[in-house]
Parts: C-alpha cells; sequence; structure tokens
C-alpha cells in the first residue's frame, strides 16, 4: 500500500510511511475484505460512518507534523485508525467520539492489537477538551461549516489544527497554525468529502 498508493501520490514523511505500514488497516474495517481494505477510497464502518482513504489519513497526519511525545486531539474516533496511526508515530491521543458503540469498538480494537496511548472518549468533539490544552496537535475526521473557536483556542502556539471546512457535499481541508497567543495563520490543502462534524461547533444532527 505504501509504496503503491502513497508515495506515488506524494506522501514523503518516512515516518508517517512508517506508521501507515505498521498499522493494519483491515483490523479497523470489520467485513470488508483484506484485499479491499488497503484501496485507496472511504470504507463504510458501523453507524453510518467511514474510514477515510489510506492517502487521506496520510496527509492529515503529515499536515499535522507530529512529533514524540505530542499530545494530539482527535475529533471523530471512528473505527480507531487515524488514532492508531498517531499513536505509531508516538503521539499520546486523546479521541472523541460522539457515538458509544463506536468508541466502544474503536478501544477493543486498539487493545486487541496492543496499541496504547489513545484515550477514546465519548463527547461533542466539535467542543474540543478544554481540561487537556492546550494540545500539541488537533485532527478532525469530519467536516465543520467553519472553523470552531474552541479548536483554535485550544491549540498550543506553534500548533497545527487540521480540519475540512465547508458545505456538506465539498470541503476544503484547511490548515490552522497558531503562531503567537493572538495569531492564527491558514491555508487550504485541497478539496475533500468528509462526513459532517454533529455538535456545537459543527451541524445539526
Amino acid at each position: 500500500m505504501v509504496a503503491r498508493q502513497l508515495r506515488r501520490r506524494g506522501i514523503r514523511d518516512e515516518r508517517v510511511l512508517e506508521a501507515m505500514a505498521t498499522t493494519p488497516r483491515e483490523q479497523f474495517v470489520p467485513g470488508v475484505p483484506t484485499s479491499l481494505a488497503y484501496d485507496d477510497r472511504a470504507l463504510p464502518i458501523d453507524a453510518g460512518q467511514t474510514i477515510s482513504q489510506p492517502y487521506m489519513v496520510a496527509r492529515m497526519t503529515e499536515l499535522l507534523v507530529v512529533e514524540t511525545g505530542d499530545r494530539v486531539l482527535e475529533i471523530g474516533t471512528g473505527s480507531g485508525y487515524q488514532a492508531a496511526v498517531l499513536a505509531r508515530l508516538g503521539a499520546s491521543v486523546t479521541s472523541i467520539e460522539r457515538l458509544p458503540d463506536l468508541a466502544d469498538a474503536a478501544r477493543s480494537t486498539l487493545g486487541s492489537l496492543g496499541i496504547g496511548g489513545v484515550d477514546v472518549r465519548v463527547g461533542d468533539g466539535s467542543r474540543g477538551d478544554p481540561d487537556g490544552a492546550p494540545w500539541d496537535g488537533i485532527v478532525v475526521t469530519a467536516a465543520a461549516p467553519s472553523i470552531p473557536d474552541a479548536l483554535r483556542e485550544q491549540l498550543a502556539v506553534g500548533a497545527r489544527l487540521v480540519i475540512p471546512v465547508g458545505p456538506r457535499h465539498q470541503q476544503d481541508l484547511v490548515v490552522v497554525e497558531r503562531r503567537s497567543p493572538n495569531d492564527w495563520q491558514e491555508w487550504s490543502d485541497g478539496a475533500v468529502v468528509f462526513v459532517p462534524l454533529v455538535g456545537e461547533g459543527g451541524w445539526n444532527e
């Protein structure tokens, strides 16, 4: 998968490539044949949600610029795959999932694979986790109509937020970097399509 898909599509961070190569994606898509699990496309998981395509997971991770020991907040646990990749990079991950059944399944999968360093919680991820702030990185795996102020404020200086932003049918993958206590710079990495972020700082259910 790494050689055929990610390098060809421009992923250059060797640590990200290694994390992707050592995370068994097929374990995070129950019911999907292993031969299809590594296709470069989103796949359905429980509760009407999806697991992002391998390229998108790699690109969002690369844009986050994760270092060993970083404290990363993930919004939208899903099956736990993105959190697993971040943990492989040596991050301490707090992941917030609004659907309890998905959170339980993700905990089970991560535990069965021996992937530590991930704390899966149930809640409204659009509010972030102010008690754990400031975060060394925040990644959002669902699309918001605009960037939630709470997530901007919970970034550490020098840290990045990676989030899909825009209408339901298509979004921009936006990177926000906090340059100082009162200065945030942002730019788009291109067009994407994600499931909606539901919550106070996102869409109504």
